[in-house]
C-alpha cells in the first residue's frame, strides 16, 4: 500500500482515487492527536537511564544521548519543535510532560523564557529526531524562587529533562508561528510535507513522520478554528495528506493503533475520504478488529466500487472468517468428542415371559366370565 500524497487535489477527487496509489497530496485535520507517534517507550514515571557518556554543554547543562538524531543542529533564533518530560533531580516529582498532553512546544532558541534557558542550551546542541537526557542546574531553571503555580517546581531545584527534538526551522528573525501570516504558516507546513515525502521515498519512515508532524504543528486547533472558506481549504489541503502519510508510515512500522488515530482525524473532516477509510480498515484488520475493518472497507467501496485493493481486502476478510469458522468447528469437535451412538438395549427375557403370562391369565379369566354369563 503506497503512502506518499504527491499532488494537490480536491477532497472529492481524492476520495475517488485509488487508496493504494497515494496520488493525492492534500489532506489534514486537527493537530493535537497527531503527536502520538513520538511517545517514548518508557512509562515516564521516572527519568530513563542513559548509558551514553555525559557531554558537558555548559557549566550547568550536561547531556546524555538516548537516541541519535540526523542532520545539522539548529542555529540561534531557529524555531524548534520539542517534546519533553521534566523532573526535579533526585526525586520522582515530574512537573511537566508534553507527550502526555500530546502537544509539543515551540521553542525559539535565544528567545526562550528565563526558566527554560537550560533547556534551550540543550536543544541547541541536538539534531532532528535526537532524544537525550539533559541535566540542568537550578541557576538555568526555575532559580531560587522556584514556581508554585504551574509548573510546580521547588526553590533551588536542579532539573532533569528527557527531550526529543522533532525538528526545527532556521529563521533569521526567529519568527514564531503566532507571528506568521496564514499564507506563511501554510507555506512552511507545505515545505515540511514535501521534505517528509522525500524521506518516505528513501524509506526513512521515522524522519518522514518528523517532517509531517512539524507540518501539522504549524496548523494547530487554535489556528484552524480561525480559518474559513478559501484559507481553511488551503490549510486542509496540506494538513490531511500529512495525517494520511503518517498513517501509512505507522502501518509499515506495525503501529496500528496510532495509524487508526491519524485516519480518524482525517475522517472527522471528510467522512468520505477513501484513503483514510482504507488505511484505517487495514490497521484494524491487522489488530484483528475484523467487523470494524469490514465496515471501513465497505464504506470505502461505496465511494470507490471498482477499487481492486478494497475488493482484495474484503475478500481476505471473508477468507479469514471461513478459516476461523473451520478452526472453531474442529476445536469444538475435539473438545467434546464424537457424539456417542445410541445402542439398543438388550432384551430382558424374564420380563417378557411374565408380561406374556399376565396377559394369558387375563385372557383366561375373561373367557371364564364370559362362559359363566
Amino acid at each position: 500500500m503506497a503512502v506518499v500524497e504527491e499532488d494537490a487535489a480536491p477532497a472529492a477527487t481524492a476520495a475517488a482515487s485509488d487508496p493504494a496509489s497515494g496520488s493525492s497530496d492534500n489532506e489534514i485535520t486537527v493537530e493535537d492527536a497527531s503527536f502520538v507517534h513520538t511517545e517514548p517507550p518508557q512509562d515516564g514515571s521516572a527519568p530513563p537511564v542513559a548509558s551514553s557518556d555525559m557531554e558537558v554543554l555548559h557549566e550547568k547543562v550536561k547531556k546524555q544521548v538516548i537516541k541519535e538524531g540526523h542532520g545539522k543542529r539548529p542555529l540561534k533564533f531557529a524555531t524548534c519543535f520539542v517534546h519533553y518530560r521534566a523532573w526535579v533531580q533526585g526525586s520522582s516529582h515530574k512537573f511537566e510532560d508534553t507527550w502526555q498532553e500530546q502537544h509539543p512546544i515551540e521553542l525559539v532558541l535565544g528567545k526562550e523564557k528565563k526558566e527554560m534557558s537550560g533547556l534551550g542550551i540543550g536543544v541547541g546542541n541536538m539534531r532532528s529526531g535526537e532524544r537525550a537526557l539533559l541535566h540542568v542546574g537550578w541557576e538555568l531553571g526555575y532559580g531560587k524562587e522556584g514556581s508554585f503555580s504551574f509548573p510546580n517546581v521547588p526553590p533551588v531545584a536542579d532539573l532533569v529533562y528527557e527531550v526529543e527534538l522533532i525538528g526545527f526551522d532556521d529563521i533569521k528573525e526567529g519568527k514564531a508561528r503566532s507571528d506568521m501570516t496564514v499564507e506563511e504558516r501554510i507555506a512552511a507546513a507545505d515545505r515540511r510535507k514535501i521534505e517528509g515525502n522525500e524521506y518516505f521515498k528513501e524509506k526513512k519512515l521515522e524522519e518522514a513522520m518528523q517532517q509531517y508532524e512539524m507540518a501539522i504543528a504549524y496548523m494547530g486547533d487554535d489556528f484552524m478554528f480561525q480559518l474559513f472558506g478559501k484559507y481553511r481549504n488551503m490549510a486542509l489541503a496540506v494538513k490531511n495528506p500529512c495525517h494520511l502519510n503518517m498513517a501509512a508510515c505507522l502501518i509499515k512500522l506495525n503501529r496500528f493503533n496510532e495509524a487508526i488515530v491519524q485516519c480518524s482525524i482525517v475522517l472527522s473532516e471528510d467522512e468520505s475520504n477513501v484513503k483514510a477509510l482504507f488505511r484505517r480498515g487495514k490497521a484494524k484488520s491487522e489488530l484483528g478488529q475484523t467487523e470494524s475493518a469490514r465496515e471501513d472497507f465497505q464504506k470505502a467501496k461505496k465511494y470507490s466500487p471498482e477499487d481492486k485493493e478494497i475488493l482484495r481486502e474484503l475478500r481476505l476478510l471473508s477468507e479469514q472468517d471461513k478459516a476461523l469458522y473451520q478452526k472453531q468447528k474442529e476445536l469444538y469437535k475435539g473438545l467434546f468428542g464424537p457424539r456417542p451412538e445410541v445402542k439398543p438395549k438388550k432384551a430382558n427375557y424374564l420380563t417378557i415371559f411374565w408380561q406374556w403370562l399376565v396377559s394369558l391369565i387375563r385372557y383366561l379369566v375373561q373367557m371364564f366370565k364370559h362362559k359363566k354369563e
